[in-house]
């Protein structure tokens, strides 16, 4: 395939990402599942499929992915559900590829309990950017969504320790529960400290991150060194990536500027968008390969084997969630420590309700992770024999994926309405405009103390326009949380008299806009100088919030 070629195949791709985004935007339904499809669809027609490389895909699309990922989480609210996401992760996980490796072996004819596990630790960690993506847009509770993320970024390491486990067992490498156990232990605990060796070397390199070009060029770096590091050492990449993610994320604050935030973010945006599109395209297009090994098996054999794949993965979650959320508090005591702690845990951290069980368990989304992993499984074994099973293995795999994907992602936004879960936006708004007037006041004592030290008089009239600036802000957050407070429904009151506010703003951002344009136009204004103008303009327009565009 020559260079234009291949470019052309990526541009297309970039468009099909594009058309689909636009789409789901409009339809509601979910990119990931809509992408997934016609990556199919493209599959069965005429001309060149891309395969999936297992090993790049580790290496190269599932660090930037999961870092992304990790950033976005709150590692707070994860230390305070930390009991349910471990659960959810590594038990769980554990738990489905056991079960899945049982049910081949008895079964599924000529399958062995390595080859079972080694599908089962495939198809065990959920993938939730589809479930996610959903869940935000239809405004699910916070705890829901910490809990999916939380399980999205651990479950991976789990999973491909075990695998890797199960692969060995199953071409020929003597197995030993101990020696699993403490593989498991040390590609877990090795990944932690790689991870925080990371994070707090990007912590160190605080003073060169203001500069928002070096800042987003240590931010790309981090999630591969994270990976490569763990790795060379023999420990788990994934769960260092997301450790290195997880403490940047919450000490971004403190150790970036504004200016390096606001591009850092915006760049990861961009790559997660386009990764993410072409990674569920990529699934899609690996129906061929699945199917072309079918031909050696009985009917029966692959409906029994697809009946237990994909049984395990719907029916466990759920059965998991109700047993470990029916279990009694004492017993949650005396796995989880001291009682005086587990008790101020438990005030946080309480049961889930029927409704909440029901969502979680339909967004067990299965992804790319899934798929790198299953073809990662060699070809053959030490003797030279062929892998047993491979080729039912990768189906069954690329099943599963199908199956959650289209029809749990198709699925998850009209079940969570139906649910009647959506977290209070009413709520959420007080919290900000609390938090937005608790900055205000630290930000006038801070004037208080700076007008009292030893300052030039030149300025005073600076601090006195600050100083009016703070308060009408700070009258502005409590006229909002009066609004609020005097509002009968959870719904989030609408003042005309702001609306009409941010309209004019906009309007006038515009005339801004247009007239820089006319200097530029007339040779009054250098290029140079029209995009450090609008650049203001810009952020300024940045602050104020989403409303829809008309005209």
């Amino acid at each position: 395939m020559s260079v234009e070629y291949s470019l052309l195949f990526v541009l297309a791709g970039v468009a099909v990402i594009v058309a689909v985004h636009w789409i789901a935007e409009r339809t509601g339904l979910p990119a990931a599942a809509l992408l997934t499809l016609i990556g199919i669809l493209y599959a069965v027609l005429p001309g060149p499929n891309i395969g999936l490389d297992p090993h790049l895909v580790l290496t190269l699309v599932l660090p930037p992915l999961l870092y992304k990922a990790a950033l976005d989480s709150s590692l707070i609210d994860i230390r305070r559900n930390l009991r349910t996401v471990i659960s959810l992760s590594v038990v769980l996980v554990l738990i489905t590829a056991l079960l899945i490796g049982v049910g081949f072996q008895y079964f599924v004819a000529g399958a062995t309990l390595a080859a079972g596990v080694a599908l089962g630790a495939a198809v065990a960690p959920p993938d939730p950017v589809a479930a996610l993506a959903i869940g935000k847009k239809v405004g699910l509770p916070r705890k829901l969504i910490t809990l999916v993320q939380g399980e999205g970024l651990l479950n991976d390491a789990t999973a491909l320790t075990l695998l890797s486990v199960a692969v060995s067992a199953a071409v020929g490498e003597t197995f030993s529960f101990p020696n699993a156990v403490g593989e498991f232990v040390i590609s877990a605990s090795g990944g932690v400290v790689a991870g925080m060796l990371v994070a707090y070397a990007v912590r160190a390199a605080r003073p060169l991150q203001h500069d928002p070009l070096v800042a987003n060029a240590v931010s790309l770096a981090t999630p591969f060194v994270a990976y490569l590091l763990a790795e060379s050492v023999h420990v788990s990449g994934v769960l260092a990536v997301v450790v290195a993610g997880l403490i940047v994320g919450h000490d971004a604050p403190r150790i970036a500027s504004g200016a390096s935030r606001l591009q850092v973010s915006a760049v990861w945006r961009l790559i997660d968008f386009m990764l993410e599109g072409l990674v569920f395209l990529l699934i899609g297009q690996q129906l061929p390969l699945v199917i072309k090994g079918l031909s050696a098996y009985e009917t029966s054999t692959i409906v029994i084997a697809l009946a237990i794949s994909i049984g395990t993965v719907l029916l466990l979650r759920p059965l998991f969630l109700v047993l470990t959320q029916s279990l009694p508090r004492s017993m949650h005591a005396r796995l989880g420590g001291e009682p005086e702690a587990q008790a101020a845990t438990d005030k946080r951290e309480r049961r889930l309700d029927g409704k909440e069980i029901t969502a979680l368990s339909w967004a067990g989304t299965r992804g790319v992770i899934t798929l790198a992993a299953i073809f990662t499984i060699p070809l053959s074994t030490d003797e030279g024999h062929p892998f047993p099973d491979r080729d039912l293995l990768l189906f069954c795999a690329f099943a599963v994926v199908l199956v959650t994907l289209v029809g749990q992602g198709v699925t998850f936004a009209p079940l969570v309405r139906w649910l009647g879960l959506k977290a209070n936006p009413a709520d959420m708004i007080r919290l900000r405009n609390e938090a937005r007037s608790a900055s205000a006041q630290a930000a006038l004592d801070r004037l208080d103390e700076i007008q009292h030290q030893r300052h030039d008089h030149v300025e005073d009239p600076a601090i006195e326009t600050m100083r009016k600036q703070l308060e009408s802000q700070l009258e502005r957050y409590r006229r909002r949380l009066d609004l609020l407070d005097q509002a009968d429904s959870n719904e989030v009151p609408v003042s005309p008299q702001y609306e009409a506010a941010l309209r004019v703003r906009r309007s006038v951002i515009d005339a801004q806009r247009e007239e820089l344009l006319r200097w530029r136009d007339a040779g009054q204004l250098s290029d140079e100088e029209l995009r450090i103008l609008e650049r203001e303009l810009d952020h300024e327009e940045r602050l104020l919030p989403d409303r829809p565009r008309h005209g």
